[in-house]
């Protein structure tokens, strides 16, 4: 389909007014607000907050201090946010053709990282003017083109209502990184009445004008936070009497790293920080740290944290120390449909010969909660699958110079109405 340059525009506006001021896992309140207002103006039926996510799956959740840290610069803003001030930033819009028909679900998530944005003036959000304004913070994995292309597909649906049966759901997912906020979703049953389900990215493994009709090799995770609670004491005159909570602290991130490799797949451990201690002459008393466990598959994630579960007692006994760990992100490995990616990978190659149409990726890679909505969808013998849409980026993704090229929204808002029209046409 081609697209008017005002329609264009509009959605170009949208993404760079999104990447100016990111918002992270479950304070997307702004972000939130923007959608709502947009799906409001189209005419969909709108549920949110509580309505959409389950308070006892939540995980990650912001801290006091971020979450005041971050109304207060939203207050600083000349702006009119009066929805999702609570955090429970979860939208799920339905467009009901009133038509009997099958019920189509599309997973959009919309938060950013935390992550400050390099200013360097090759940097194309810095030469183009729409750089983050929230310090510390950035979209570095392309959240806000997925924001975007569920605007622009929204807006499009409803225009061709009247071509369409069945229900059509479309849901704004909040804290994806940390793969925080899709099993809240999931457990308040937003898909429990779905047959078809896609899920997307832009850019992974994928170049501008390619589309991988199904990407299978997100790792199952883990997230830990970790707290490591000793005695504090002198460390000249009583060494004795401490129990040293930055020794046990070491000696579980030397463990960890030491777990052995899994027979029925790839694995991964990182810890990514560790903070402890006070000076030089005191026994540390306490320790923090942050870590995470992949699998390739469920099984090999399982047995990882087996295994670190077996180091935190270990670590417990040989210092005397207490060791917490609270789960802040988790995440499954899946088996998409087949049925479907077949279906769509032919669709995509007759309906848009113009890209270069892939069948699947399957190299092990990062994780996506997005697997969640995926495994609750085929539990019920339906089909879901998860997609690649392509975009060229020089550097990672979650690197300071993360971007990927803006037309490539249009490419996957054409992607998606083509799979939705052949799935739900009369």
């Amino acid at each position: 389909m081609n697209f008017d340059e005002d329609f264009k525009q509009k959605l170009i506006n949208l993404r760079r007014n999104l990447h100016a001021f990111p918002e992270v896992g479950f304070l997307e309140i702004r972000t939130a607000n923007i959608v709502k207002n947009y799906l409001d103006s189209f005419g969909y039926d709108i549920q949110s907050g509580q309505e959409v996510m389950n308070k006892d799956y939540l995980m990650g959740y912001p801290t006091e201090v971020e979450f005041n840290s971050h109304i207060e610069k939203l207050d600083q803003l000349d702006e009119e946010l009066p929805h999702f001030r609570d955090g429970y930033t979860g939208i799920v819009a339905t467009l009901d053709t009133q038509v009997p028909g099958p019920t189509f679900a599309l997973r959009f998530d919309m938060d950013a990282l935390p992550i400050t944005e390099n200013k360097d003036s090759d940097h194309y959000p810095q030469a183009n003017g729409f750089l983050s304004t929230n310090k510390g913070f950035m979209h570095a994995c392309g959240h806000d083109v997925h924001t975007t292309i569920g605007i622009g597909l929204a807006e499009l649906l409803k225009e061709h209502e009247s071509e369409l049966k069945g229900k059509l759901k479309l849901i704004f997912q909040p804290a994806e990184e940390g793969v925080r906020g899709a099993r809240s979703m999931v457990e308040q049953g937003v898909v429990d009445d779905v047959d078809y389900f896609v899920g997307a990215h832009i850019g992974l493994n994928a170049q501008s004008n390619e589309i991988i009709t199904s990407v299978k090799g997100f790792l199952a995770s883990t997230k830990l936070d970790v707290q490591i609670n000793g005695v504090s004491s002198h460390a000249g005159a009583q060494p004795q009497d401490g129990r040293n909570a930055l020794l046990a602290a070491a000696t579980f991130v030397q463990q960890v790293y030491a777990i052995e490799r899994h027979e029925k797949g790839a694995s991964r451990v990182n810890v990514g920080t560790l903070q402890a201690g006070s000076g030089r002459n005191v026994i540390a008393d306490e320790a923090f740290l942050q870590l995470e466990v992949r699998g390739e598959n469920n099984d090999v994630n399982q047995f990882m944290m087996k295994r670190v579960e077996e180091i935190k007692t270990g670590v417990e006994a040989m210092f005397g120390v207490t060791i917490t760990m609270t789960k802040v992100g988790e995440a499954i490995s899946i088996k998409p449909s087949e049925d479907m990616e077949q279906t769509v990978y032919q669709l995509l190659k007759d309906k848009l010969p113009e890209l270069n149409i892939i069948q699947e990726e399957s190299t092990p890679s990062g994780s996506e909660d997005a697997t969640y909505f995926i495994d609750r969808v085929m539990s019920r013998n339906k089909d879901a699958i998860y997609m690649n849409i392509g975009s060229n980026h020089d550097y990672n993704h979650h690197h300071p110079k993360f971007d990927v090229v803006e037309n490539d929204i249009f490419n996957g808002i054409n992607v998606l109405y083509e799979i939705v029209k052949h799935y739900q046409s009369k």
